[in-house]
């Protein structure tokens, strides 16, 4: 049997693969948290990995507060950067195969198209710019590497724009939401299923990977889709960018190219509408 260490569990993706473990007893799964396993310790890794034979690693740890990111560049840096170092070394050394999970982040969003695994990234951000030192410890220091980049994640997990979105649903009566920034919304679990469809072919494409559902929308799409499956009224205003500044200026352009991780493992993707219906339906709040 063999066993998969999924770090950073309490996230989205991690809560997702929790979720599906059960449908998936061909392996054993280990769910670390930043209490069970401090990633950024390098001690406490190599102990880790020491004490449990693992054959894969999906590492779902990671500092994903944008803003926050700006002023806190350390801590983002020891998980990012220091957190991933520690792991990709630590898979090396047990000839673990790694699956690194990334961004759209690392790339600037000046480019009109999808972004390939090709195109050069350019990240605007600490967030990106750590995500992407990230990326480059994983190809430096772990030979049996996956990396995923994936982008504008959501479930029914954690905090993310569909619970903030029906949050706010909840006292107001009207919401604007940005209409320039295009990308395409993830549900959690088709990335959960999707990682774990790599491991079941146990094909060994390594290498740098693209996943988010199909299609695109701007955040403005997005939450009035999102309106719309719960049957919610609410009046929804499309802004500009400018009209809602943040710290971190957000890529204008997310949407990823799938085309590799389609072909390379037979991977069916579903369309950002199809999963949202999926998730709202099992949405409780």
């Amino acid at each position: 049997m063999k066993t998969i260490l999924v770090t950073g569990s309490n996230g989205q993706l991690g809560l997702s693969l929790k979720e599906i473990a059960t449908n998936h007893p061909q392996f054993k799964f280990i769910f670390t948290n930043k209490d069970s396993l401090d990633i950024s310790n390098s001690l406490n890794v190599v102990a880790f990995f020491e004490k449990n034979n693992i054959d894969y690693c999906i590492n779902c740890a990671a500092y994903t507060n944008v803003d926050k990111a700006e002023t806190q560049q350390e801590v983002a840096h020891k998980i990012n950067v220091i957190g991933v170092k520690n792991i990709a070394k630590s898979c090396n050394h047990h000839n673990t195969t790694l699956i690194h999970i990334s961004t759209d982040f690392v790339f600037d969003g000046n480019k009109k198209t999808p972004y390939t695994e090709e195109d050069t990234p350019n990240p605007q951000s600490v967030y990106g710019k750590t995500k992407l030192l990230g990326e480059k410890e994983v190809e430096k220091n772990c030979k049996k590497h996956y990396i995923i980049r994936t982008s504008w994640l959501y479930s029914q997990h954690g905090s993310n724009f569909m619970k903030t979105m029906l949050q706010l649903a909840k006292t107001k009566k009207e919401i604007r939401v940005v209409e320039d920034q295009i990308g395409t919304p993830t549900y959690a679990l088709d990335l959960a299923n999707a990682i774990l469809h790599i491991i079941n072919s146990t094909k060994n494409e390594f290498g740098v990977y693209h996943y988010s559902n199909q299609g695109e929308a701007s955040w403005y799409d997005f939450a009035k889709a999102i309106f719309k499956e719960k049957k919610l009224k609410i009046k929804t205003e499309p802004i500009k960018t400018s009209q809602y500044p943040t710290l971190v200026k957000r890529p204008k352009n997310s949407v990823l190219n799938k085309n590799k991780i389609k072909e390379n493992f037979s991977i069916s993707i579903f369309a950002w509408q199809d999963s949202l219906k999926q998730v709202v339906k099992n949405q409780h709040s």
